[in-house]
């Protein structure tokens, strides 16, 4: 025998099967099991779809429009006056509303003829259009501690807190973030 060549050695073992149909759907519903689980811990901490109801937030929000909250951030940072926030409607915690937050815990708001003043400084409001402005006036009051006082963006129309007064923090419950359908209206929400 030479020693340069040596014998073909036969294989260790069983030669690998080809793999089954049945495993390629086990897997198919392994990874869409991972998905599911995924969708439901995602919507239930963290990002919500919900629909907008009304017009009391034009012009950026339209009725039907549909978005994201975010229901996790108010965990990790504090509520900032310009957040348009969905909460449970005071007088009926079944039904949500969403408002822009203009005044925190602790402020002075006062409305004369439509203009918002926040602890005897003009609120400078860029996303209240002339014609949504209204003429409605309010006395000056301080908010308690732990609520938040809410406006909706279309002044003339909105029923928010100079109609219910100030809103609990424990009400709030997410940070509108982004408007996904439809797509025209698709965008961040300032």
């Amino acid at each position: 025998m030479n020693p340069q060549y040596s014998p073909i050695q036969p294989p260790l073992g069983p030669l690998p099967v080809p793999a089954r149909k049945s495993s390629g759907v086990l897997l198919w519903f392994r990874d869409l099991l991972i998905a599911a689980i995924a969708s439901v811990l995602i919507i239930t901490f963290l990002y919500q779809p919900v629909r907008v109801e009304g017009t009391s937030m034009l012009p950026r929000l339209e009725d039907r429009d549909r978005l994201f909250i975010n229901k996790f951030v108010y965990h990790v940072s504090g509520i900032e006056r310009g957040d348009v926030v969905v909460f449970h409607y005071p007088r009926d915690p079944d039904k949500s509303y969403i408002k822009r937050v203009i005044g925190l815990p602790g402020d002075q708001i006062r409305i004369d003829r439509g203009r918002v003043w926040v602890n005897g400084e003009p609120l400078h409001e860029s996303y209240v259009p002339a014609e949504y402005r209204d003429t409605r006036s309010m006395a000056e009051t301080t908010i308690p501690p732990d609520c938040y006082f809410m406006m909706g963006d279309h002044r003339s129309i909105s029923s928010d807190s100079r109609d219910f007064g100030p809103v609990d923090r424990s009400l709030i419950y997410g940070k509108a973030v982004f408007v996904y359908w439809p797509a025209r209206d698709a965008g961040v929400v300032h």
